[in-house]
């Protein structure tokens, strides 16, 4: 049994559970429907990967109907129920009251059905599903707005944006995942509230945009936060790019903005093609390509190579931006700290912008030095932001393609290889430990990288010549 096999079998497993759930409470007297993302996705013709259950069962109700419960938020009346080893959010039917801190309802009113509907966000994701019945309950034109590919609030567009502000946000994330437009008035009250997202804690705006630029579209994505006015409210250093020329030899798409837009369609070309070769020959989730597409510090490294630029612009021989690299790390830096990304991240993040250029001139390089960058857990997302970058500006992949090769000829014990010798075996030779421990070992390291010495024997006897030249 593939891995398509196996994914399809447990997705058929999920919605049987799912299923169940329903006539369970069907059963205890309560009427219950597949709600929300769900119903959307099943209408789009698309399997849905969790599945929303609505029910006019109070939460006590439901948690003792099911054996394995959470009350994750049982003052909205949101119980999460735990069958067959998957989970499942089972909400009461409500309708809200206000929202006085921009994303939690002050009060809640159990209601039926249609109330709950009416405080939705989009109307894409009100619909409901009777999976016993085969019927579709559709309150607020949800299957019209689907049908014409538009992304609209449910009622007043000031109200829901005021009741959370991120939805702001969501709006533009839909609309790319589905290549959906944002109907006008939704989109004009976007653009009128557009300062209000600063109101949204910087966890909440990270965890949208990680989902935005993984998603199909990151490139329209980010041109779309910029029409609505958002993307200068959290990601200035982005919009500081506009306007920012570049020399036309070496950039005839325009400038630093544009550039960084189209090397955001690049990585978006790079995973549909990945995701139809997926199709064609199925590979396991576990997939190194698979997951690079995937890669959310890939994503972000990829929209914030060139955040230097601006603050580098100067103009001599011609335009440059000196510096540009190792200045837009910090800035990046800063960026992942506002956004309260974790440790990992950011690091890989900035090494990332820090690195982006430097697979030019590779094969000018030495082979230690290559298989060093090689040995670097970030190489292949490096490798990929190199090739996006230089498909969005002179095409040349001489470079990358040369990488590549070298990459996928070398086996892993090339690329990291045990050491020869360590720091015990220098103080056999009476070396105090120290500092030049580190130049001796990196310089051993070197030489037998180039495969200029391959044994123990070989690497005592120039880390002595070492250390008579250093001596010297």
């Amino acid at each position: 049994m593939n891995d398509k096999t196996n994914l399809d079998s447990r997705k058929n497993q999920l919605k049987a559970t799912a299923i169940s759930i329903v006539k369970r409470l069907r059963e205890n007297g309560f009427s219950a429907l597949f709600a929300g993302g769900c119903v959307r996705d099943m209408l789009m013709g698309s399997i849905p990967e969790d599945y929303d259950i609505a029910t006019d069962a109070r939460p006590d109700d439901i948690i003792k109907i099911f054996k394995r419960t959470v009350p994750i938020g049982i003052h909205f009346g949101v119980v999460l129920v735990m069958e067959n080893d998957f989970e499942f959010e089972v909400a009461t039917f409500r309708s809200d009251g206000t929202y006085s801190d921009g994303r939690h309802p002050d009060t809640v009113t159990f209601c039926d059905a249609r109330g709950d509907a009416l405080r939705r966000d989009f109307t894409i994701n009100g619909m409901f599903y009777d999976p016993i019945e085969d019927k579709h309950f559709d309150y607020v034109r949800g299957e019209d707005d689907l049908k014409a590919g538009l992304i609209r609030t449910i009622g007043n567009p000031f109200d829901r944006f005021d009741e959370d502000r991120l939805r702001m946000i969501r709006a533009v994330r839909f609309a790319c995942r589905f290549n959906f437009n944002i109907e006008d008035q939704t989109a004009e009250a976007i653009k009128k509230v557009h300062d209000k997202v600063l109101t949204v804690s910087n966890e909440r705006i990270r965890d949208e945009l990680r989902k935005t630029l993984t998603g199909p579209n990151p490139d329209t994505s980010i041109k779309m936060l910029d029409d609505l006015n958002i993307l200068h409210e959290i990601l200035p250093e982005v919009t500081a790019m506009k306007g920012v020329e570049q020399p036309k030899n070496f950039h005839p798409e325009g400038d630093v903005f544009t550039h960084t837009i189209l090397t955001l369609t690049k990585l978006a070309d790079g995973r549909k093609a990945t995701d139809f070769r997926e199709e064609l020959h199925p590979v396991s989730n576990n997939s190194d390509k698979k997951n690079l597409y995937g890669s959310w510090e890939l994503a972000m490294a990829v929209l914030l190579h060139d955040i230097g630029k601006p603050v580098t612009f100067e103009i001599a021989d011609r335009i440059r931006f000196n510096n540009h690299d190792s200045i837009g790390a910090k800035m990046a830096e800063k960026i992942c700290e506002r956004l309260r990304m974790s440790n990992a991240e950011k690091e890989r993040i900035t090494w990332l912008v820090k690195m982006h250029l430097y697979l030019r001139h590779a094969q000018e390089m030495r082979i230690s030095k290559l298989k060093r960058l090689f040995a670097h857990d970030g190489y292949p997302e490096l490798a990929e932001l190199y090739k996006v970058d230089s498909l969005a500006s002179t095409a040349n992949l001489d470079d990358y393609n040369f990488c590549q090769n070298m990459f996928e000829e070398l086996k892993d014990e090339e690329i990291k290889p045990e050491p020869l010798i360590t720091g015990n075996d220098l103080i056999a030779l009476g070396l105090k430990p120290g500092p030049i421990f580190t130049k001796i070992l990196d310089a051993i390291k070197d030489e037998q990288l180039e495969q200029k010495i391959t044994t123990k024997e070989e690497a005592l006897r120039k880390a002595k010549e070492f250390v008579s030249i250093d001596s010297s």
